[in-house]
């Protein structure tokens, strides 16, 4: 953003007066223009944030908040109490869930879209089953969730219903299964115009080829599938970067907590490593 200072010639300024503004106008022009990478200003949503450090949750859950920056991602990605939410694949924990059903359930809704069975029914099935019965099973956090499936024979969802479409960690499970293309064309149907998509994964690095069934996603990768299937990228957040992660396990990402695929092996190691580097990108239907 441009600040443009504007100085009549009437009444007229003394010259200490004039490079006082001179200078002023240099300060706030020196300051930098807010662009893709840049932050947002500060945001506070004190039902948000209550409901993060909140009893409904489960402690294991608010154990990997200083990985996974739930209130701060969920900030970036704009949600507001009053939005129709789907999020995509939310785990048979339903880590999210049990922030975004409650902040959702007064006026706006929160929609579970989970994977089909006929995928992989001996990993999904248990996997949906679980899910449910923590949603049955708490009826006054998770009484209006609606579960739906995706991908599913038709539309997931009606077409142009949902104000935002959120999905954490399971872009490397459409590209390994070739359905990433379907899963955006999908998203964009169900979103209204100004709908947004917010987007998590395990980052890959930038430069060379990447292991499919590693976990790990090229960010540009994302983007421009993203940007095939017709979303604009408005912002992207380093809130769930990782540096320490050097995405060369043998194991792939699933080598570091919270999996531990390796068991005891190098655990320490791991452990100090933490959870994956991850982009968290923005996007909006036009």
């Amino acid at each position: 953003m441009h600040t443009i200072l504007c100085i009549s010639k009437k009444p007229a300024v003394s010259r200490a007066a004039h490079a006082a503004l001179l200078a002023a106008a240099a300060l706030l022009g020196s300051l930098p223009m807010r662009g893709l990478n840049a932050a947002e200003p500060p945001t506070v949503d004190a039902a948000l944030k209550a409901l993060v450090g909140g009893e409904q949750r489960t402690e294991d859950n608010r154990a990997r908040d200083v990985w996974r920056h739930p209130y701060e991602t969920l900030i970036f990605f704009g949600l507001r109490a009053d939005q129709r939410v789907v999020e995509i694949w939310p785990g048979p924990k339903g880590w999210w869930t049990e922030i975004l059903a409650p902040y959702l359930k007064e006026h706006g809704q929160y929609i579970a879209a989970l994977p089909e069975v006929s995928r992989n029914p001996a990993y999904y099935q248990p996997g949906n089953d679980a899910f449910r019965t923590k949603v049955a099973g708490q009826p006054q956090q998770y009484a209006r969730v609606q579960v739906v499936t995706f991908p599913s024979s038709g539309e997931f969802v009606p077409a142009a219903s949902v104000d935002a479409i959120l999905t954490f960690r399971n872009l490397h499970n459409w590209i390994a299964d070739k359905q990433a293309e379907q899963a955006f064309a999908a998203f964009y149907k169900a979103l209204k115009p100004g709908g947004v998509l917010g987007i998590e994964d395990h980052r890959a690095k930038a430069e060379g080829s990447v292991d499919p069934n590693s976990g790990y996603v090229r960010e540009q990768d994302a983007i421009a599938l993203a940007e095939r299937a017709g979303f604009k990228l408005v912002a992207r957040s380093e809130v769930n970067a990782n540096p320490k992660d050097t995405k060369d396990y043998a194991q792939g990402v699933w080598t570091l907590p919270p999996t531990y695929r390796l068991k005891d092996q190098d655990r320490d190691r791991y452990a100090a490593i933490g959870e994956s580097d991850r982009f968290t990108l923005k996007f909006v239907k036009p």
